[in-house]
């Protein structure tokens, strides 16, 4: 909702409701801690997916310099060499039968030939079967793991998160309850300044009053100009404190609308400027400590702060115990080694189960576990003082309420009191009994009722609301 200042528009009426929402819509550390309070929900849901088996693709591809060889180089030589090897002793045998049958050994050499030219063949191909050709090497894997016993660590991180997003939607709440107290001090302190704005205009009014009808007494000789002068002085100072009063108003009117999200220049009037009485006496405020200890956002995160600490306690211990987790995987990877080396893409399954256990780490772990449980001593340690002080603030804050209203029924009995010595003085300075000094002095002890007992109503209405801060109940 936004009020422009218009010319001649007609002023909007709000109430101190229509102010809380405005400011509960508008302010930006709301907006910020409600993506606080998702950001934790978010990363609460990512550590529950730790329950869950998660899936990885893993792919790979490597170029050597020099390929793998499963033989030696002279085997390598030798078998593709195998039939010379083979034809030296033949052909011995040969020329010994040359000796007695040519035509036989000319036939033997033939087949000599043909025999030693196909074990370099086979010799050849045997040596190419053992070839790994690995220069270029493409690998991947599917790998899927399931955790079964982590020591207590993912259950640990699930509650911490899940506590962590309760923390955030407690520092919202108590976000909430900044912007409703800083709407109603505005509020409260724009109706103030209307009260006592309206109050310095009467209070002009009464002293020009006066001045004008010393004016006409100094001209008919029945006071002197040092009478006059007097007036005049105070009239003056009664106009600068109107001009103050005005300029404050101004600018608490722009404090307002601030708060609220309002152009700063947004004409409106309040629902609560025209009362006559602005607060009710209640002289014996009730509450109840233990309501303190619930509600108020900021022990209710200690709290949460503690449980946190307790299972970082836990994640810390989780280090000494062993953890398990269910693996499978399927592999691929070309070339090939399931039949020979083969260029060609062939992969496997498997199943299996890990365990790791620490067995020495130098104290490490226990050194850890010791700071964790010092940090949930020191959580507790401050929830216990916070909770000390949020009792003595909720006594304060009672106390407070009882001596304003105290001070309100004393105020409301001095108005009384100021408007009827007024009326005397009136009275007696009319029929030149009283001096200027006396009405003027009870002029000012009129003002003086007036403008303390709109402060004790404002102080009445503000200690309820700080009192109910204090409590954590303000909503």
């Amino acid at each position: 909702m936004m009020f422009l200042a218009l010319g001649g528009a007609k002023a909007q009426t709000l109430s101190l409701d229509s102010c809380r929402s405005m400011a509960l819509s508008n302010n930006k550390q709301l907006l910020i801690s409600q993506q606080e309070i998702e950001k934790a929900g978010y990363t609460h849901k990512a550590a529950k997916t730790n329950y869950l088996p998660k899936l990885s693709a893993t792919g790979a591809y490597v170029r050597n310099s020099r390929e793998t060889h499963l033989l030696k180089g002279s085997t390598r030589s030798a078998l593709n060499n195998l039939g010379g090897e083979l034809a030296a002793p033949m052909s011995q045998a040969i020329q010994l039968i040359s000796q007695t049958n040519p035509q036989l050994a000319a036939a033997l050499s033939q087949y000599g030939t043909e025999v030693a030219s196909g074990f370099n063949e086979v010799g050849t191909h045997i040596n190419n079967a053992f070839r790994t050709d690995t220069r270029n090497i493409f690998a991947g894997a599917l790998t899927l793991t399931q955790p079964l016993y982590m020591g207590g660590k993912i259950r640990a991180y699930d509650l911490i998160t899940d506590y962590a997003r309760q923390v955030a939607e407690e520092q919202d709440r108590g976000t909430r309850q900044d912007v409703i107290l800083a709407v109603d001090e505005a509020y409260w302190r724009v109706v103030s300044l209307v009260n006592k704005q309206k109050l310095a205009e009467s209070y002009v009014k009464l002293l020009a009053h006066l001045d004008s009808d010393m004016q006409k007494m100094i001209k008919e000789g029945m006071a002197t100009r040092a009478n006059g002068l007097t007036v005049s002085v105070r009239l003056n100072e009664a106009q600068m404190a109107l001009t103050k009063a005005d300029d404050g108003l101004a600018l608490s009117r722009m404090a307002l609308c601030q708060i609220c999200g309002m152009p700063l220049d947004s004409r409106f009037t309040l629902a609560d400027e025209e009362r006559r009485n602005l607060s009710d006496v209640k002289s014996d405020p009730t509450f109840d400590i233990t309501q303190a200890y619930v509600n108020r956002p900021e022990l209710r995160s200690l709290d949460l702060a503690t449980r946190i600490y307790d299972q970082k306690v836990q994640i810390a211990r989780s280090e000494f115990l062993p953890q398990v987790a269910l693996t499978g995987n399927y592999l691929i990877s070309n070339p090939s080694v399931y039949n020979g080396f083969e260029k060609k893409f062939k992969g496997l399954f498997n199943v299996g189960v890990m365990v790791s256990a620490p067995l020495f780490e130098w104290g490490e772990n226990r050194y850890k576990i010791r700071a964790a449980k010092a940090d949930a001593a020191i959580a507790r340690y401050e929830l216990s003082d916070a909770k000390e002080k949020v009792e003595l603030q909720v006594n304060q804050q009672s106390f407070r309420v009882k001596e304003a209203a105290k001070t309100l029924t004393r105020a409301r009995t001095n108005v009384a009191r100021a408007d009827e010595n007024l009326k005397t003085a009136e009275v007696g300075f009319k029929a030149g009994v009283i001096p200027t000094s006396d009405l003027l002095q009870a002029q000012t002890a009129w003002l003086s009722a007036h403008s303390d007992v709109i402060d004790a109503e404002i102080d009445v209405r503000m200690t309820q609301i700080y009192l109910q801060k204090s409590l954590g109940i303000l909503e």
